[in-house]
């Protein structure tokens, strides 16, 4: 991927809405200029999930403010990630092809181990440099992320259905906070928290680390009313917990350090807090001044230096589902040779695409260790719903599209009627596991394959087809199976050997 003096990230929480520009110096990344926007996208979910009209038009105007700010960045340079409301909302897909044209960008939704891995990146790189395993627990608007690594690397990541935004709105309507109301939500946390409170506990770190607005808010609160000297303590939490019970109402809260926009998610935030220090045996948790889109910016930095994660998980999903290497080669080099001879006349983001053929490709056998039968129908279901590291949901989707196409009906593929590099890729991924169906480093005969006017023309070598007549067969097949959806694909000879 090409390297760029300036990036940007934007991270679209459930809560707030925040802009990072940053210069990149080496392997560093200096912050240049950012932006925040509390625009509560959570407090729009309905009950049945979907986003509500109020919520849309107040995201679809923050990101067109937005958009003026990043306007001129090359497409590369700039990532925005989408956190759990756009995980959860049944509406989101419609939502977000509005949002995308307000931003002008693409758009990644990511799952909560993604998120909690790229937190984690970003805390790792703006606190000193320890040998220590580090907790860190970010609380946003709709989910909280408990992450456990060390130095650079996370080990244990997970992501809890509960945030600021949420509980407020679940246990504390209208602002008014009650003794009952403060133990149910404390008590819902502590309920959420029991799947990971073994693995979480503190005999598996040595410090607590709290990143982004609910963390970073509860310790001014606690700092500068003077129940804590240094970031958030257990007794601070408490102290702060009688106050709000005292108050009975986030309107009459008149704190040292409380900022207008946090005052009506704090109680929800405060209880889920209290639930992680109580479960967790946590007593002291140190501030981190970076977070989400921190993380996202370093991410993409190492894209840039050839570090990138999603490289990584190919490689562990390889090992993990005991993909023949040998195999998966001869199928990527086969359809990107292809892919990149004809595919450049085509509008679409060409390097991308290819990109994602080649992990096709490294990927479109890991359903086989489940059955063969149907064993491109796993392998899709696998790349759409594990958790892969560095991958978007949508990359995800795509990857899927790509390997459950690989063999069978083209006549299910869905969502990529007006995309002819993707139908492009996936002729091509086809064609290679045509070829290479004998496994074995065969020698294939010299091909030309061109598309003119939705129409695939594919040239052999004269008499090839005549000396392999079950390839020749497989190839009859594959043009009535192009034909059943309306495109012609044709195969003839070439002139001369």
């Amino acid at each position: 991927m090409e390297e760029y003096d300036i990036v940007a990230a934007v991270d679209l929480g459930s809560n707030s809405f925040r802009l990072q520009v940053a210069r990149v110096v080496d392997d560093q990344i200096y912050p240049l200029d950012s932006l925040k926007e509390t625009v509560r996208l959570g407090a729009g979910l309905t009950p049945e999930k979907f986003l509500d009209e109020d919520s849309q038009a107040r995201a679809l105007s923050c990101l067109k403010r937005f958009g003026e700010r990043l306007r001129g960045l090359p497409i590369h340079a700039v990532r925005v990630v989408g956190t759990n409301t756009l995980r959860v909302a049944k509406n989101a897909p419609a939502f977000l092809t509005k949002a995308e044209e307000a931003l002008g960008f693409q758009i990644e939704v990511i799952a909560g181990r993604e998120e909690a891995r790229l937190i984690y990146l970003g805390v790792a790189h703006s606190v000193p440099a320890s040998q220590n395993h580090r907790l860190v627990v970010d609380i946003g608007g709709g989910s909280t992320e408990c992450i456990i690594g060390e130095g650079l690397e996370p080990y244990k990541m997970e992501s809890l259905y509960m945030g600021c935004v949420s509980y407020s709105l679940r246990f504390f309507p209208e602002g008014k906070i009650t003794k009952d109301a403060m133990q149910n939500a404390e008590m819902a946390a502590k309920m959420e928290l029991l799947s990971i409170r073994s693995k979480f506990s503190s005999g598996h770190w040595q410090e607590a680390i709290g990143s982004s607005g609910t963390a970073r808010a509860l310790a001014d609160l606690l700092e500068q009313n003077g129940w804590s000297k240094v970031g958030i303590t257990a007794e601070g939490l408490a102290q702060l917990r009688t106050v709000l019970l005292k108050a009975g109402d986030c309107k009459k809260l008149d704190l040292q350090g409380m900022k207008q926009d946090r005052i009506p998610v704090l109680p929800g935030g405060l209880a889920i807090m209290s639930a992680i220090f109580s479960e967790l045996g946590i007593q002291q948790m140190n501030i981190a001044g970076a977070a989400l889109r921190e993380g996202v910016l370093y991410d993409l930095l190492g894209r840039f230096h050839h570090h990138d994660m999603r490289d990584a998980t190919v490689k562990q999903f390889m090992r993990r589902y005991h993909v023949d290497p040998s195999q998966a080669f001869r199928v990527a080099n086969f359809s990107s040779s292809l892919f990149v001879e004809v595919a450049q006349g085509l509008e679409e983001d060409i390097e991308e695409l290819k990109q994602h053929l080649l992990w096709a490709a490294d990927f479109h056998e890991i359903g086989i260790s489940i059955a063969h039968s149907g064993y491109h129908k796993h392998s899709a279901y696998i790349l759409e719903h594990a958790d892969m590291p560095g991958f978007s949901k949508l990359e995800q989707s795509q990857l899927g599209l790509l390997v459950r196409a690989q063999r069978g009906s083209l006549s299910k593929v869905p969502g990529i009627a007006d995309k002819p590099a993707y139908w492009l890729a996936i002729l091509v991924l086809r064609l290679a596991v045509l070829f290479y169906r004998s496994r074995t480093d065969i020698e294939v005969p010299k091909i030309q394959l061109k598309l003119r006017d939705n129409e695939y023309r594919l040239k052999l070598e004269k008499g090839w087809l005549e000396q392999n007549p079950l390839t020749d067969n497989a190839l009859q097949s594959e043009i009535k199976e192009w034909k059943s959806i309306g495109v012609s694909f044709s195969i003839s000879n070439s002139k001369g050997d």
